[in-house]
């Protein structure tokens, strides 16, 4: 596989929480911010330095490269921490409250996917660090969470070679992304009603 055909593992985490918007961040490379990105660049800015610590005998590894031939997978873990054994425990940081979210843990175990295949140990759990409550939360990494992993990948693999943008999902999701405005959710959600109600089948990006 080309380096080129490789996914970001951040792909995968923004096309399980909205495929339109990974479209438009990974196709379109479009990126705006609002509170909630300025808050995570400033959760992020505090593990984005590469560099590694001993703490009561466990490696901490900050901003590790990480990679999967086998998946086609590439990314930067915000924290590793390797025991005395050499089993990596990957941690993701994010600056939302601590509630389980699927886009989240999807990311978090492509992060262990790709540990395993670096250094040939099996990685079962990592965990997500919810900054607004200081807390940890532990995600298991079982079958169901790995498929989703792989067609993941898959899909945004595909999505990367069209032109055509998902619609917008026009829901709770919406108010709270950073590309509201370019994406333009209920405007194009209640066209495309118009559009079919009319017998017109417009593909977005055609007009």
């Amino acid at each position: 596989m080309e380096l080129d055909d490789y996914v970001l593992i951040s792909a995968l985490q923004h096309y399980a929480y909205c495929p339109r918007q990974c479209a438009l961040i990974h196709v379109e490379q479009t990126f705006d911010e609002n509170l909630y990105t300025l808050r995570g660049h400033r959760v992020h800015e505090t593990v984005n330095i590469p560099e590694y610590e001993l703490i009561e005998g466990v490696r901490v590894e900050r901003a590790l490269p990480l990679w999967s031939h086998q998946l086609g997978l590439t990314g930067i873990a915000d924290v590793v921490e390797f025991y005395t054994d050499g089993t990596p425990y990957p941690v993701e940081y994010k600056s939302g409250p601590r509630k389980p979210r699927e886009a989240d843990e999807l990311q978090l175990c492509a992060q262990a996917i790709c540990l395993e295949e670096m250094t040939g140990r099996p990685v079962p759990i990592g965990a997500i660090f919810h900054h607004a409550s200081r807390r940890r939360r532990e995600v298991q990494f079982n079958d169901d969470l790995r498929s989703l992993v792989i067609e993941t990948t898959q899909k945004v693999r595909s999505l990367v070679t069209t032109t055509q943008l998902p619609l917008p999902v026009a829901d709770e999701r919406c108010p709270d992304c950073s590309l509201i405005e370019t994406c333009m959710p209920y405007a194009v959600t209640a066209f495309t009603r118009v559009s079919q109600s009319n017998g017109l089948f417009l593909v977005e990006g055609d007009a």
